[in-house]
């Protein structure tokens, strides 16, 4: 019979690489997201837009929490995640107003 201990310890392992591979999609992800926010956030800038958009940020919101329920994943956590981002856009939008 095998080491219950060397069993648990090869496990482990095999799940922390699972993590460290999807925390570098996560960053990639946020990445790419950040790129697209900035293209709307010069966009916004050039035409006179507000930086901030409450009523798309209300829909996105309910709609991360559905997906969030969805996915199994606790939808206050996901909520609070995008509001944390929606905050960091709405700074980078506000410093490219004149």
């Amino acid at each position: 019979m095998s080491d219950p201990t060397a069993r648990a310890a090869t496990l482990l392992k095999e799940h922390r690489a699972s993590i460290d591979r999807l925390d570098a999609i996560l960053v990639y992800t946020l990445a790419e997201r950040f790129k697209h926010t900035q293209s709307v956030g010069r966009l916004k800038a050039e035409h006179d837009l507000p930086p901030s958009d409450p009523v798309r940020e209300a829909r996105q919101i309910e709609r991360l929490e559905r997906l969030a329920r969805e996915a199994d994943l606790d939808p206050e956590f996901a909520r609070k995640f995008l509001n944390f981002v929606i905050a960091e856009v709405i700074r980078h939008h506000e410093k490219l107003l004149p």
